[in-house]
């Protein structure tokens, strides 16, 4: 008698388990967040909200928290993006210390000026804060991981393009962006090395601006007026294709243009002629590779390499429909449909 009333009180604990287990499944099924889960709030600060790039690490980093949410249904990962509309060094490190303060689980950052933000970073990781930058680092600082390429072969990989389309001689003029961002002078000092090579090419520059298109194209036609026989441009960033205004004023094949960056608004400019070769930055990337580097760490507790490099993807007219395609798998609506089936 007394096995059978241990085995009926079994019996009722494994049906409780399972229905309990039943629950939990339709709830994850139908998309409820489970009430003990736990909620991650992760900070994303980029350099500037004014520049496309950063908001496409914005989309990346929202679809991995959603991901992941779904993934582990134990947790809720939510991306409080704090983003100054256009760069500030400063301002960046007042938003590490402020999310600290409001209780952030952890911070991806990519520095304007690794000088200013270091402190602000050993703050946050003093305070228990992990802070993961992307794109351009701050080396020195308590950052557990960094992803983003390798910027000085960036830099070569830009001049050499350049001159496999202009030849081995000619003025090239560098255009460099914020002058404090660590990652462009990477870049820059990258283009001035692979330019060492070529006997025949004359660099001029590098050439600094605020980084927005207005603010590129104003200097890009001060500096045309300047040399009026330069040969070509080596762009470390995209900047004066993230608006129409150069589509309708340069005429394809004056000048050769190597440029990083290849989002869906400066696709024109390669189809047109006008820019020979992009390298197209999986900018998405920026953003979905941190967070899961994060919540590896902070969740599952794994190990995170310290340097997670990403790769660029050179396009040209040839793979222009083919790289159209995956930034609209990336989310971006805004790709030309005439790109898309090239």
């Amino acid at each position: 008698m007394k096995m059978w009333k241990i085995f009926i009180r079994i019996s009722f604990i494994s049906l409780f388990l399972s229905l309990m287990a039943c629950q939990d499944l339709t709830e994850e099924l139908a998309g409820i967040e489970p009430a003990d889960a736990k909620k991650i709030t992760i900070t994303m600060i980029a350099k500037s909200a004014s520049n496309p790039v950063f908001q496409s690490a914005r989309i990346g980093a929202e679809a991995a928290a959603e991901d992941l949410s779904d993934k582990y249904s134990k947790i809720s990962v939510k991306i409080d993006w704090r983003t100054p509309k256009e760069e500030d060094p400063q301002e960046q490190a007042e938003r590490i210390l402020n999310a600290v303060e409001d209780g952030t689980d952890a911070i991806i950052v990519s520095c304007s000026d690794d000088s200013i933000l270091t402190a602000a970073i050993n703050t946050a990781v003093e305070s228990g804060v992990p802070v993961m930058t992307f794109d351009s680092d701050a080396p020195s600082s308590k950052r557990f991981a960094f992803y983003g390429p390798n910027n000085a072969e960036i830099g070569e990989n830009v001049l050499d393009r350049l001159v496999s389309v202009m030849g081995e001689s000619g003025q090239v003029a560098i255009l460099g962006g914020n002058e404090n961002a660590p990652n462009l002078q990477e870049r820059v000092k990258g283009v001035m090395k692979a330019a060492e090579k070529y006997s025949g090419i004359e660099i001029v520059g590098p050439f600094y601006h605020v980084e927005t298109a207005e603010a590129a194209v104003a200097e890009m036609k001060r500096i045309s007026a300047e040399y009026p026989n330069l040969k070509g441009w080596a762009m470390v960033g995209g900047w004066p294709f993230f608006d129409e205004t150069l589509l309708n004023e340069m005429s394809p094949g004056k000048v050769n243009i190597v440029a990083v960056d290849a989002l869906p608004m400066q696709l024109g400019y390669i189809d047109k002629g006008i820019v020979d070769v992009f390298l197209g930055q999986p900018t998405f990337r920026w953003g979905e590779v941190p967070v899961q580097k994060i919540i590896d760490k902070i969740h599952l507790e794994k190990e995170v390499d310290e340097y997670n490099q990403m790769k660029l993807i050179p396009v040209w007219k040839e793979n222009l429909g083919g790289w159209s395609r995956q930034l609209r798998a990336w989310g971006y609506r805004d790709v030309a449909v005439e790109y898309l089936t090239k």
